[in-house]
């Protein structure tokens, strides 16, 4: 396909200063990495906390540039015949740079964003699969696990967040062009404040929960919240589709839900005709909402609740576990009910989700206790996580888990006080410690669990070696047991330093349960022990 780079930058909210043809022919997406570029493409430069993408320019051109977008003027930079776009924000603009490439995939797809802090990818995929029952198989899927296009699985899940922009609207792209109906995408604060969501056009914006996380990055909770809240922005500004009436699906029982809600309440400003284009939907448990849940019955592999709405009520099963699993289904259900489809098309959507990588995933290797992988790397879905574990048994819960380094360190307190409270006994040990001393984050962990009541070698204990820790958890269960390895979950590597080593909790655990079965140590897994 080939657009002109005039169709491009008009796609551009931010103003910008043109250097150059502006109606230079555009062969190639639009890429942030000159290693990624084709001959024709446009490169965006811009600047990094460690490097200048302007520096990398000239070789960008050298690989076939059609077009050049940066922050810099024009002056600063070398002499180059390709035409030059200063942009104030190149990170900003390259959503929209991509969208236009693409023309606009987003605009074709019924699109619903579900953001939140814990929830995100089970209520994505959850609500993936009703759109799937109800569509036909018209319903793609991009999360932090993959890409689903159609039969085509991409692997997102290499300990990433948000896809980059270019690569989210190439997915959108082979969506449109795969003759998908509708896309769910799963948005994270980073992605959402980084602008890498810029230039989708959301028809529904669901919300999960906002708890403690990420404070290293956006440095208050205020700001994280808002981060959260562009989502509900980029849901007013989207252009309307016919016949399609927005959508915003916000927790009731979440303390934040009134501050996502003005986003999209009617405003003296906005003319009557627009006022209501936006329907709002609440969920919840606990509070008053369109879509309550209740008579919550935690039965061995699955999950009954019914759901009240309106005048009508519906008793629902779900096959999987624990209290905040009925949370995300209550999300998924809303906004599925709000698009239109019925309610035994959803029931059996649900029921269609067995199980979600890396979320209270089961490793069985047949031994006499239950040995579950979680995600759960924030303080309320470690909570979560430990409570679901819970109900599957009436004996022992053993639980490993870490604080990952050059990340928010209020979360190394936090952590181990649920861990103490929730878990028999806890095991601490490494999770991307980065650059920082492993030693000194298991430090941390440990004061915080002996100020919580804990008691070392009793009620917990630290190993460094993530393998070991997880085999320690493992010779440690007796039958009837639950062992929950937690933090990792379908992401697969672990850093130490500034190296990522492949690492996979499922794969370690699988090793740890055969090597506990045969009565040996763990073995070689190709990880260094400390961070140091």
């Amino acid at each position: 396909m080939t657009r002109t780079l005039r169709e491009l930058i008009h796609a551009l909210p931010q103003t910008y200063e043109l250097t150059g043809d502006p109606d230079t022919p555009i062969s190639a997406p639009v890429v942030e990495s000159d290693a990624e570029l084709r001959p024709g493409g446009v490169f965006v430069a811009r600047r990094g906390m460690s490097v200048d993408g302007h520096d990398f320019i000239p070789r960008a051109l050298a690989h076939g540039a059609a077009a050049i977008i940066g922050e810099r003027p024009r002056l600063e930079l070398p002499e180059f015949d390709a035409p030059y776009v200063q942009v104030e924000n190149a990170l900003e603009a390259t959503g929209f740079l991509a969208a236009a490439y693409h023309d606009h995939p987003a605009r074709k797809l019924i699109m619903i964003g579900v953001t939140g802090t814990d929830g995100k990818t089970t209520t994505s995929t959850l609500i993936h699969r009703i759109l799937q029952t109800y569509s036909g198989d018209k319903a793609g899927l991009i999360s932090t696990i993959a890409a689903e296009i159609g039969a085509q699985s991409v692997d997102t899940g290499f300990h990433v967040t948000t896809p980059s922009a270019p690569q989210i609207q190439a997915f959108l792209a082979e969506m449109v062009a795969a003759g998908m109906k509708y896309a769910v995408l799963e948005m994270t604060s980073h992605g959402l404040a980084q602008g890498r969501l810029n230039g989708v056009d959301l028809d529904a914006a669901v919300l999960t929960n906002i708890t403690h996380e990420h404070l290293d990055y956006h440095k208050t909770f205020e700001a994280y919240r808002a981060a959260k809240g562009r989502m509900f922005a980029m849901l007013r500004a989207s252009s309307k589709k016919p016949n399609q009436p927005k959508i915003s699906v916000i927790n009731a029982d979440d303390a934040n839900a009134e501050f996502f809600a003005e986003f999209t309440k009617p405003h003296p400003m906005i003319p009557v005709s627009e006022r209501e284009r936006i329907k709002a939907v609440t969920y919840g448990i606990e509070s008053a909402a369109d879509v309550r849940g209740s008579d919550i019955i935690h039965l061995p592999g699955y999950t009954q609740f019914v759901v009240r709405r309106e005048d009508k009520t519906d008793v629902f099963h779900l096959a999987l576990v624990g209290r905040f699993n009925v949370y995300n289904a209550l999300a998924a259900i809303s906004v599925t009910r709000a698009l239109g489809v019925s309610m035994e098309t959803i029931q059996r959507g649900l029921l269609s989700v067995t199980a979600i990588p890396g979320r209270l995933e089961r490793i069985d290797e047949g031994q006499p206790y239950i040995a579950l992988v979680d995600f759960a790397h924030t303080p309320n879905a470690l909570k979560n996580a430990l409570t679901a574990a819970r109900t599957l048994t009436g004996r022992r819960l053993i639980c490993v888990f870490g604080c990952a380094g050059l990340r928010d360190r209020e979360k190394r307190r936090m952590m181990p006080e649920i861990a103490v409270r929730l878990a028999d006994f806890s095991i601490f040990t490494a999770e991307d410690p980065r650059t920082e001393s492993l030693a000194e984050i298991l430090a941390t962990m440990a004061d915080a669990a002996i100020k919580a009541g804990g008691r070392e070698r009793a009620t917990f204990a630290r190993v460094p070696d993530r393998g070991a820790a997880i085999l320690q958890a493992c010779q440690r269960a007796g039958e009837g047991d639950v062992v929950i390895v937690c933090g990792k979950g379908h992401e697969q590597s672990m850093c130490f330093g500034v190296v990522e080593y492949p690492w996979d909790d499922r794969t370690a655990t699988r090793a740890a349960l055969d090597a506990w079965r045969e009565g040996r140590p763990m073995g070689d897994l190709g990880l260094p022990t400390f961070g140091e």
